[in-house]
């Protein structure tokens, strides 16, 4: 065996010796993926890209899935369905460009008087009720 001192990193879990690594050129995954073998996202493009025959309007006529998944989506949305709705508005959002932003609103001067307006009220109204209760609760024999 090899002189331990003479180490200059550490051997250990996750640490194989030098000697034993896979060398210059050759990987850990020789056969490596299949020629030919498709990912799900090319596996989901082929699915949503089959002709299907649908009947619209008294005539048969050839689409994709994907278009068909599409108009049954836009006919319940119209139909009133609140799922399809909300899945449609969501579609159409990132479709346009015009996806909710992550950053936060800015409020301006307006903005922040009302708030302070309501924090006051709510703030007198919570005040007014603790005062009542202990009222109420110094008083037990009145009642």
């Amino acid at each position: 065996m090899a002189d331990e001192s003479k180490r200059d990193y550490d051997v250990g879990y996750g640490k194989p010796p030098h000697h034993s690594q896979f060398g210059k050129g050759h990987s850990g995954n020789p056969r490596g993926r299949a020629k030919g073998s498709r990912n799900l996202s090319t596996l989901l493009d082929s699915a949503l890209n089959e002709r299907v025959t649908i009947s619209e309007n008294g005539r048969r006529k050839r689409i994709s899935k994907r278009e068909a998944i599409l108009k049954q989506l836009v006919n319940k949305a119209a139909s009133g369905d609140p799922k399809s709705i909300q899945m449609l508005l969501t579609e159409i959002r990132l479709v346009e460009g015009r996806q909710p932003s992550a950053e936060p609103m800015l409020l301006d001067d307006t903005d922040r008087e009302v708030i302070r307006q309501l924090y006051e009220r709510l703030y007198e109204s919570n005040q007014n009720e603790k005062e009542e209760e202990e009222t109420n609760n110094e008083n037990p024999k009145d009642k």
